[in-house]
């Protein structure tokens, strides 16, 4: 039986949730058109009668900007060490960037790990010929043949040939966690993540960037759990956009992050919210690190 550790890397945005999702036929990381949408690493085991594949989702790489930015490429180098296999996933619709020759060359050439390059969102393209320019572009990065697999993590295409390619390239060895488990993520940390993508939906311009969410209090009952939690922001005016005209915006998003709880604990959810202003929280060693925003070692 296969059982290994696959860490997924690339550029924000180039789909790298949304193939984790995809993979495990159920939604475990979130997901937006936003870049920085990923700020954690986040397992996702699939287990099947081939073995056990542990997923590491990690934030897209990019040049940071303030000490969260620090920690966001921290968290995406800490995944490769003990990976067995990584997968580079890229955006097939467009030639390799500065952004992809940089994670090359800083960090997949500095590892002996075994690479796939995953040419992602491939559905985009029309002309195959324009695919096969981007293919080579993002080949040419490498000194040595890197194999590559082309995917549409949106509509799951070619997924199961990127599945059996990933279990030829794991060790054999025993499962490391039970076949019903598909995370790790606690309850609290899910509910933090789906009331941030809800923000993330519903905002824009530097909003997204500039919120935590910290769950305060966590209460599970048979009939319902209480949940309540604070989202932090870095200016007052922020905080007037999140709550709304007379508190629409904030009562939006803690409705659809309602929904989506209950759906998930499939029982009641009370989920209560209050915005608050933390000043520059992603330049603070403190309160990046009360907030969660600390790796290993950090």
């Amino acid at each position: 039986m296969k059982c290994g550790f696959v860490t997924i890397l690339g550029r924000p945005n180039v789909g790298k949730s949304t193939l984790l999702n995809q993979i495990l036929g159920q939604k475990i990381v979130i997901t937006t058109d936003k870049a920085q949408t990923t700020r954690k690493r986040i397992k996702g085991i699939l287990t099947d009668e081939n073995g056990q594949i542990i997923f590491v989702d990690t934030p897209g790489i990019h040049r940071p900007l303030n000490k969260l930015g620090e920690f966001l490429l921290d968290e995406a180098k800490i995944a490769v060490p003990d990976a067995d296999l990584i997968l580079f996933l890229v955006d097939g619709s467009e030639p390799a960037g500065k952004g992809d020759k940089w994670i090359v060359e800083n960090i997949l050439k500095e590892t002996s790990i075994p690479v796939i390059i995953v040419l992602n969102k491939i559905d985009k393209v029309k002309n195959i010929q324009k695919v096969e320019e981007n293919l080579i572009s993002y080949k040419t990065l490498f000194e040595e043949n890197v194999p590559v697999i082309r995917v549409s993590a949106k509509t799951g295409r070619n997924k199961d040939t990127l599945l059996s390619n990933i279990l030829k390239k794991l060790p054999e060895g025993d499962l490391l966690y039970p076949e019903d488990v598909v995370t790790e993520e606690s309850m609290r940390s899910v509910a933090e993540e789906i009331i941030r993508e809800k923000i993330l939906l519903s905002t824009q311009d530097e909003i997204p960037h500039s919120v935590a969410i910290k769950v305060d209090k966590y209460e599970e009952n048979d009939e319902i759990d209480r949940i309540y939690a604070t989202i932090y922001c870095e200016q007052k005016s922020q905080k007037g956009i999140l709550i709304g005209k007379g508190g629409s915006l904030l009562k939006k998003i803690g409705t659809e992050a309602r929904v989506e709880l209950e759906g998930i604990v499939d029982k009641k959810v009370f989920l209560g919210l209050e915005v608050k202003v933390e000043k520059d929280w992603r330049k603070k060693d403190k309160v990046l690190k009360n907030f969660g925003y600390i790796s290993e070692g950090g």
